[in-house]
């Protein structure tokens, strides 16, 4: 995207139903600030080749030396929204585009700078949390979360550096599904436990109002036995990628994805009337069977066709459709960098790799460049 000129963005900017303030939370070094490099390469403000080197936000000269960011930053971008809109009197749809402003902000993830962390979560109205999927939850990423669920902040979760499961620990995808599936859990638990402590707080002002107003209605000698709590839902707080507020990939090497991506892409193929029932199948035990490509099984349904010992080795419908494809891009040109696969995979995807890419000596840029191509992390 080219440079937005300061004019679009005053347009938006005297328009408040088009500002959005969204904060880059995380522990230290978990890749925030590598995050907003990104961002604001599609805004044209740096080049993307330089996404994840410059660190443009940490504008201070200490801030650079350390490698951490010190002090929130902020900077406005510029977003269109297309939306697919059908006619009612027929059957032609047509795009529809909205503009925002975003206003992102950029904190810091040291124990040191606390406040400023609480600062921007202050301004904000979402979050997204980072966790490297190696590290795993951390002490301040527990502390960020809590201090999103006080602000009331809706957040998204980041499952960053997934380049360092198939690069550094050389996982399979089905191990890297099973992995990411309990650092979700992990993360949901601490939800849980903010919830939890809210629910208890809440629940013990209740009961000493019931029993204010149950002295009031009778004798102080007369015990207080209609007292009871009400069953809450709370679905609505956790990450499930299901639910499109979980994002997985690498902001170093530029690209990212949510499952509702290859629910559109595989929709069709595996004849489901509507992306969106596909998306509540692509996270969980769900299979693709094998006999007919069209139906989606359980692992009941799967075990009972073609016996347990197949059911257990058979690939969840994420890491066949989503994991797999990423991790054969990283064999072919990382790990193996077999020239013919590579092509193979850039005439698959459809994907325009300049020749002086193809040809680099750095292998990762040759990456890069097919994976932002193929997986833009700005779109997810």
């Amino acid at each position: 995207m080219p440079v937005v000129p300061p004019a679009k963005l005053a347009q938006l900017q005297s328009n408040v139903h088009s500002i959005r303030n969204v904060c880059v939370l995380a522990h230290v070094d978990h890749g925030k600030t590598t995050l907003s490099d990104a961002l604001l390469a599609t805004n044209g403000i740096i080049s993307s080749k330089l996404a994840g080197k410059v660190r443009y936000l940490d504008s201070r000269e200490d801030e650079q030396e350390r490698g951490i960011t010190m002090e929130s930053s902020g900077i406005s971008l510029y977003y269109q929204l297309l939306k697919r809109a059908t006619d009612s009197t027929s059957s032609d749809t047509s795009l529809t585009a909205s503009e925002y402003l975003v206003n992102l902000i950029d904190s810091p993830g040291h124990v040191d700078f606390a406040s400023e962390v609480a600062s921007a979560a202050r301004l904000s109205d979402g979050a997204l949390v980072l966790v490297d999927v190696v590290e795993g939850v951390c002490t301040q990423t527990v502390s960020v979360l809590r201090q999103a669920w006080i602000e009331n902040v809706q957040p998204i979760l980041f499952l960053n550096k997934m380049d360092r499961l198939i690069v550094e620990w050389k996982m399979t995808p089905s191990e890297a599904y099973i992995h990411m599936q309990q650092l979700i859990e992990q993360v949901n638990a601490v939800l849980a436990g903010f919830w939890e402590g809210d629910r208890l707080a809440e629940d013990s002002r209740k009961l000493e109002e019931a029993k204010e107003r149950w002295k009031e209605a009778h004798s102080e000698d007369v015990a207080m036995t209609e007292w009871y709590l009400e069953e809450k839902d709370d679905s609505h707080i956790y990450f499930a990628p299901e639910q499109g507020n979980v994002l997985f990939g690498s902001a170093m090497d530029g690209w990212a994805f949510r499952v509702n991506h290859f629910a559109n892409i595989f929709a069709e193929k595996l004849g489901i009337p509507t992306p969106a029932k596909l998306q509540q199948l692509m996270w969980g035990s769900y299979f693709m069977d094998p006999k007919n490509k069209q139906r989606v099984l359980t692992n009941k349904q799967f075990a009972k066709l073609y016996g347990p010992a197949k059911a257990a080795t058979a690939l969840p419908l994420f890491v066949q459709l989503c994991l797999v494809p990423v991790w054969q891009v990283y064999e072919s040109v990382i790990l193996e960098h077999n020239q013919d696969r590579i092509e193979k995979v850039i005439a698959a995807l459809e994907l325009k790799v300049l020749p002086r890419d193809r040809r680099s000596k750095d292998h990762r840029v040759l990456l890069t460049a097919i994976m932002q191509g193929w997986l833009p992390l700005a779109q997810a």
